[in-house]
């Protein structure tokens, strides 16, 4: 008697532990989970500037930068759609971390090269980060002007600028992200009595959804230590995302005509309040160069 209800009482107990073991295993399991975030922007440029998006592995993407000349040009230059600035480049994902490009710009005929480096990324769960960061490093040849053309014998070495930013943004809500930009651009060779060698900005942006496949955003650098005859100003853009399959095309309002790094963020001529506004527009387009593999 007494042994048959022992094993009663062991029968009575093993769906309890069973469950608490399932359970422990949940939990562990539950505990292992990260989750990322995606699509903090919808591609890699903001408006003028870059984003903390990089391209996916084996992905390259083609893009086109357009920008009109200032709408101050009244109707005798059609508000500044008689003139054009165009910028042409292209984008590979080497890693879903790591990208590279290289680009040319007809505004001062600059060619310019860059890479993108993701160190971190925004995720809730077992590994937590509140913030994804992007390493950006550009270099960039000024091609014009010409030699021949120039007031002094100008070097290779002289045409040569180099742009640093670390990109670190945040996607608060899926319809809201926010963006920091500290910058720094270095030109080899200036004309001391309006600039420095070294420029330093803080730049800030964001984006806000409006509906599946459009949203608005915005950015606007800060220079710091200019020098005080220095007949540039801080640049400022707004842009209007669309979404439409592979192509991300955006609308844009911005004071620079500059369509690289030196450019835009050093030596932007528009000032807003004379109206001083280029229109323009980004297109990119991506293509997956071999068979799409899963992101890590």
């Amino acid at each position: 008697m007494r042994n048959s209800l022992t094993i009663i009482l062991i029968l009575c107990t093993l769906p309890s532990f069973a469950q608490n073991d399932l359970m422990d295993i949940l939990d562990k399991e539950t505990e292992k989970t990260t989750d990322y975030t995606v699509q903090t922007f919808k591609g890699t440029r903001l408006v003028n500037g870059q984003t903390i998006e990089t391209k996916g592995k084996n992905e390259l993407e083609f893009i086109f930068a357009h920008r009109f000349g200032p709408m101050s040009g009244g109707a005798y230059e059609l508000f500044g759609l008689d003139q054009a600035y165009v910028r042409y480049g292209l984008e590979y994902g080497i890693t879903n971390k790591l990208g590279v490009g290289i680009g040319r710009n007809s505004v001062d005929k600059t060619i310019d090269g860059y890479v993108r480096y993701k160190v971190l990324r925004q995720s809730k769960g077992e590994s937590s980060v509140p913030v994804t960061v992007t390493f950006f490093g550009n270099a960039a040849y000024l091609a014009s002007p010409k030699t021949s053309d120039a007031s002094y014998d100008i070097q290779p070495v002289d045409r040569m600028s180099y742009t640093g930013q670390l990109l670190i943004a945040r996607k608060f809500t899926s319809i809201f992200s926010l963006q920091l930009m500290p910058s720094m651009v270095h030109k080899n060779t200036v004309d001391k009595s309006i600039e420095n060698n070294d420029t330093f900005l803080l730049g800030i942006g964001g984006r806000i959804k409006v509906s599946r496949s459009v949203a608005i955003t915005s950015e606007y650098y800060h220079r710091f230590d200019v020098v005080e005859t220095n007949p540039y100003y801080n640049p400022i853009g707004i842009g209007v995302d669309i979404e439409t399959g592979g192509h991300v095309f955006q609308l844009v309002l911005t004071n620079t005509r500059g369509l690289t790094e030196r450019a835009y963020l050093t030596e932007t001529t528009g000032q807003v309040s004379n109206g001083d506004i280029h229109f323009g527009f980004n297109v990119t387009r991506t293509f997956q160069m071999k068979k799409k593999a899963e992101k890590s």
